[in-house]
């Protein structure tokens, strides 16, 4: 049997592409290796957010072709759509497909065997078109996103297969479960793509316009996990605020994503045990039970809405997950300043089943830089939201991303940022330093900021930061704090070796398993406290790395009562 490996780079939403392509290979009857080294196709899920990203991506690329030359090499993702002659020339790669082509990468790749004048001829339209057809009309055929003379090149450097992104109009949805702690925190993307036209920023040329995961889908796979036994899920996107907009309310669902439960039940080892799917890492009858309202298979209107003509909005998915699920805690990511409404506030404030998080984007404290940036709020709206969010939710965690060196940046404008930052109640900030895109407006610009000014800043805003984040986190000893337990154990509170919990690690979302049983009666309760100096890792309601001393079983809310801070995270017990 063949096998593959994906490796991802980048974002959240990048991971949950990474997760349907290994689904696609599944469905085709290949098994993914360990490692790339032992793979037959290794597939590089880009991203090029910066030069960085790129680089990384380079050298991975090459890594691999000098270890494992014999591999087929398939590069996909926003690196692959923004420059893919630029990536077909790198010795090895055999093909690169782009985001355009992503949701049927597999299709483009496989059969190995066959020859490659053959793969070069394949004539889309005849195998896609009479299935995409019954898929729905807003997953556009593929072979219409082909422009002649566009699609491939079939000399030395490979095959390229990419399009227009602007035509594409489907969304790949796949829940992620990340590493070890796979088994309690799935990620789920529900939107794809980007209306804004920030400066500096090349996402919306290789990944599109905003296009959104329709509700009774996310409603379905949201019911999938939980009746998988999962309880947190993190919804995501590449502008998730935007959810919706693209929808009307009464809107029929498109078949562009597969339900989490049809796409389990596809594969053969795939366990049931009675009515539900067993989704990677979760073994049922250990007690998990769910309170709240059976979900309908697909609620015409998303909570307290009427009007079918209208657009959705993000609140409106919000407020249906917790109404139309069973879910015991949503979290929810990165949503821009403009799009955290009253409303939306006040949902997360109000629910104890929302986690009190929100990352709130920022990129500087500015004003002309803001304009530069072409960011939709000026700094004294930023200021007057993050305000408001603190009042709603005082344990909340308020994060940001910040940029450092934009072009044109002078110290005043620097100091504005540091300022805003020293004086807003943010809890941790992801910095980066600014990174030129080709193509975008503010690479062109005058009075690029030299990289060593860039540095500095960059550190400086991360030390204020890490100052931040350490007084949050000193606030809460001596209080509780309610905690999700993950899949690792530590030996000790310093301990660099860690173990998994449960058994064999799945290779993949698309696939279940078995486990052992435990035998102990305080570990079939979750808890084995103690016995030795053990931690398990936990992660609070409001995004604090938490060490809970003792071994505690995977996937459970617990209450722990917090003694100290002690190497970037919070040590506590259970309470």
């Amino acid at each position: 049997m063949g096998t593959f490996y994906v490796e991802n780079f980048g974002c959240r939403a990048t991971q949950a592409d990474g997760a349907a392509i290994e689904c696609q290979f599944h469905k085709r009857g290949l098994e993914r290796a360990a490692a790339p080294e032992q793979a037959n196709v290794v597939v590089f899920n880009t991203c090029t957010v910066t030069a960085a990203a790129d680089q990384d991506a380079r050298a991975a690329i090459r890594r691999i072709h000098r270890k494992n030359p014999g591999c087929q090499i398939v590069v996909t993702g926003c690196y692959a759509q923004r420059a893919p002659e630029e990536i077909a020339a790198l010795p090895g790669v055999s093909q690169v497909i782009g985001n355009s082509h992503k949701p049927r990468l597999a299709e483009i790749a496989l059969p190995l065997s066959e020859p490659r004048a053959a793969k070069a001829a394949l004539d889309f339209a005849t195998f896609a078109a009479p299935a995409l057809a019954a898929e729905g009309k807003n997953f556009l055929p593929l072979s219409s996103l082909m422009p002649e003379g566009r699609v491939l090149t079939s000399d030395a450097r490979g095959q390229v297969f990419v399009s227009d992104i602007f035509a594409h109009t489907i969304l790949l949805a796949a829940p992620v479960f990340d590493a070890a702690n796979e088994r309690t925190r799935p990620n789920l993307k529900v939107q794809d793509g980007c209306d804004n036209r920030c400066s500096f920023c090349v996402i919306p040329y290789v990944r599109g316009n905003s296009r959104s995961l329709p509700l009774d889908q996310v409603l379905r796979e949201v019911n999938a996990l939980v009746d998988g036994g999962y309880r947190e899920v993190v919804i995501s996107g590449i502008n998730l605020g935007r959810w919706g907009r693209d929808l009307p309310c009464g809107a029929e669902a498109s078949a562009c994503a597969e339900p989490v439960s049809a796409r389990l039940k596809s594969y053969p080892d795939t366990q049931l045990r009675g009515e539900s799917c067993v989704l990677p890492g979760f073994v049922s009858g250990h007690g998990f039970s769910h309170a709240g309202k059976v979900a309908a298979s697909k609620p015409a209107l998303p909570a307290g809405i009427t009007d079918a003509s209208r657009r959705c909005r993000f609140e409106d998915l919000v407020r249906s997950i917790l109404d139309y699920t069973a879910l015991e805690k949503l979290r929810i990511s990165s949503v821009e300043p403009m799009d955290w409404s009253d409303e939306l506030i006040r949902l997360v404030a109000d629910s104890p089943r929302v986690a009190k998080h929100a990352h709130v984007p920022m990129q500087s404290g500015s004003d002309r830089v803001l304009r530069l940036m072409h960011r939709k709020y000026r700094p004294w709206h930023y200021r007057e939201k993050i305000e408001e969010i603190r009042a709603a939710m005082p344990t909340a965690a308020i994060g940001a991303d910040v940029m450092a060196g934009f072009p044109g940046e002078t110290d005043p404008d620097f100091e504005e940022t540091r300022r805003m930052v020293e004086e807003l109640p943010f809890t941790y900030l992801h910095v980066f330093t600014y990174s030129a895109r080709p193509g975008t407006p503010a690479a062109a610009m005058r009075n690029q900021v030299p990289v060593h000014i860039a540095r500095e800043r960059n550190r400086i805003l991360r030390d204020l930061a890490a100052e931040k984040k350490v007084a949050f986190m000193q606030s809460f000893i001596g209080n509780p704090l309610e905690a999700i337990t993950l899949n690792v154990v530590h030996s000790g509170p310093a301990a660099a070796a860690t173990e998994a919990i449960t058994i064999n690690t799945p290779p993949s979302p698309c696939h279940s398993e078995r486990r052992e049983e435990p035998t102990d009666f305080a570990e079939q309760q979750g808890v084995s406290q103690g016995r030795d100096s053990a931690f398990t890792e936990a992660l609070t309601d409001n995004y604090l790395k938490l060490r809970l001393k003792g071994r505690h079983a995977p996937n459970r809310w617990l209450t722990a009562q917090v003694e100290q801070v002690e190497g970037g995270a919070l040590v506590g017990v259970v309470s």
